[in-house]
């Protein structure tokens, strides 16, 4: 028996166990797999690892998408998580590029993707608060949201929370060294129900400018020999 013979259900199963690459390279071979890659409800969930990956044209993004995470943790993106004013001009060519690609993708997301119902962003240095708010106010049923080490969020995305977060149940912002415990208290005033983690966040040491980071050292050495 051939593949080609099988239901749609059936091919539709089969594909789900393939990785994104194996999906298309099967879809290639004949018009009537294609039209399963193409399938909307192959594309409930989906994982990537890379930013190089958000630009491969072997996905689908579409009202089927219900559960997306964007994780990376290579040695060349830990770059994108230094401090804007301390990287060189090429660190800075090369952040400008992964930020282009995450911005575009997540306005793809908000665009196309108005059921999303999970996001998890974990190392990705470039997704900024202007992307989270557009997020939730693009994806109205967003019931979880996992930030992880996504450095350049702020207080202004706990407040896009509690202005446009009405479905979330959970809400993680993990290592995320821009925010604050006074965001953090906002959040849980005003969204009580809301399962909220932020292991080390409003413990970590901001990002300054020099000037401001000299006068942060001034002041803790003053608090040291009080």
């Amino acid at each position: 028996m051939h593949i080609t013979q099988l239901n749609r259900e059936c091919l539709l199963h089969l594909f789900s166990f393939l990785d994104k690459n194996s999906r298309k390279n099967l879809a290639k071979t004949c018009h009537k797999l294609l039209e399963v890659f193409e399938d909307p409800l192959l594309w409930s969930l989906l994982n990537f690892h890379s930013p190089v990956e958000l630009k491969k044209d072997n996905f689908l993004l579409g009202p089927a998408l219900k559960y997306l995470s964007i994780c990376w943790y290579s040695e060349r993106v830990k770059v994108c998580n230094i401090e804007d004013w301390m990287k060189n001009s090429f660190q800075r060519d090369f952040c400008n590029r992964h930020e282009n690609t995450v911005r575009d993708f997540l306005l793809q997301v908000c665009n196309r993707c108005p059921n999303l119902l999970s996001l998890t962003l974990s190392g990705c240095g470039h997704v900024t608060d202007d992307s989270i708010l557009l997020l939730l106010q693009s994806c109205p049923k967003l019931r979880t949201l996992k930030l992880e080490n996504c450095v350049r969020i702020t207080d202004r995305t706990l407040q896009a929370v509690t202005l446009h977060g009405g479905a979330l149940h959970t809400l993680h912002v993990d290592f995320c060294r821009n925010i604050t415990q006074a965001g953090l208290q906002r959040v849980r005033e005003q969204c009580p129900s809301v399962m909220l983690r932020a292991e080390r966040s409003a413990n970590m040491i901001p990002d300054s400018q020099p000037e401001k980071k000299l006068m942060l050292e001034r002041a803790s050495r003053k608090l040291v020999q009080l």
